[in-house]
């Protein structure tokens, strides 16, 4: 029987990370292993809001296409985008209901659907009014300073 591994808890974000000598591989050597998790930077809500996205696709055509979130919180959301876009990407989000218009950039490339592929993004600043959600987090300062992103 072998001994559990060593874990860090530091809030909701779960991150493996090699470094232990507790954990067998497939072929009985040792691979060590460590669980490592990072706090959210805001509260996540799951809710549909209508929004635009322009921006320029992985072709490097400018496009508009009219959209809906997934999930938004006060650094950004996750939206549905039929558009070829890549890490890294700028894009601008406006919201009709507030007419606010917000730039942010493309983390997260998720999974494709008929809705269109999950993209993750992140406001190059935060901007927790820019949803115009009446129920916002007790976190979603704008003042909560922001992390690099990997």
């Amino acid at each position: 029987m072998s001994k559990p591994l060593p874990t860090a808890f530091l809030g909701t974000l779960s991150i493996r990370v090699v470094d232990s000598l507790a954990a067998p591989t497939h072929d009985k050597t040792v691979m060590p292993e460590t669980t490592i998790q990072t706090p959210r930077r805001s509260s996540r809500v799951f809710t549909r809001i209508a929004v635009r996205a322009e921006g320029k696709n992985a072709e490097g055509r400018k496009f508009r296409e009219a959209s809906q979130t997934i999930v938004i919180n006060a650094h950004g959301g996750l939206l549905y985008l039929k558009q070829p876009l890549e890490l890294g990407t700028d894009l601008t989000l406006a919201n009709p209901a507030t007419e606010e218009e917000q730039e942010c950039r493309v983390v997260y490339l998720g999974d494709t659907s008929e809705k269109g592929t999950r993209v993750g993004v992140e406001f190059l600043s935060p901007c927790p009014h820019f949803w115009g959600v009446e129920f916002t987090q007790q976190d979603w300062s704008a003042g909560t300073a922001s992390r690099p992103t990997h």
